[in-house]
């Protein structure tokens, strides 16, 4: 399983308040409505608490403004995607849903300060489980 994690800053014009309902209610919606075609297996919003609750804690590691928000979808594998990609009519329907995805995003983010990647989790504590095989 490979995931996305989107670290969200909003645009300046935007509360935070406005911000969180925006992604909530607006941009939640449309991820479901797309995620069969873009093969997104599952995805989290964590919404920030305001700054004030971090701020001792990201000062004392001398740590940048934090995020409103991270934003994490799951894929099933590179390869399984590079599949479907095959399919003109996946791949066309993939790329139209990757775009309108992009330009809601540019409804409430601040792409150019919101950083992305993809990457694997590893699990090293799970409910009262722990495993580390370092």
């Amino acid at each position: 399983m490979i995931k996305i994690t989107f670290c969200l800053v909003r645009r300046p014009d935007l509360t935070r308040e406005e911000f969180l309902s925006y992604w909530y209610e607006k941009h939640a919606p449309l991820m479901l409505q797309v995620k069969d075609i873009i093969q997104c297996r599952r995805y989290i919003q964590t919404h920030s608490f305001p700054p004030e609750m971090s701020e001792p804690m990201r000062a004392s590691r001398g740590g940048p403004p934090g995020f409103d928000g991270v934003a994490e979808a799951w894929y099933d594998s590179f390869e399984d995607r590079a599949k479907t990609r095959q399919d003109p009519a996946a791949a066309a329907a993939a790329a139209e849903a990757g775009r309108l995805l992009v330009e809601d995003e540019k409804n409430f983010i601040d792409l150019a300060r919101s950083p992305l990647w993809w990457g694997e989790e590893k699990v090293i504590i799970a409910g009262d489980a722990a495993h580390f095989f370092g």
